[in-house]
């Protein structure tokens, strides 16, 4: 059974939310051989001041 760890940086949308997992788990399905109900999708949304790239925090403006 797969189980995702998805971080990313908080803004999107319940709706946007929903189809990842819809499409992490058919694909898991497709690949992987398995059923949907043992497809675990953890998603932890981040503050842009919490991320940084490149030495910069995305809270910070961008060039």
């Amino acid at each position: 059974m797969p189980t995702y760890h998805v971080e990313m940086m908080e803004g999107r949308t319940l709706d946007q939310k929903k189809k990842l997992v819809a499409e992490l788990t058919r694909v898991s399905v497709e690949v992987l051989a398995v059923a949907p109900e043992s497809v675990d999708v953890i998603i932890t949304d981040i503050k842009r001041e919490n991320w940084a790239t490149g030495g910069k925090l995305w809270s910070e403006p961008r060039d």
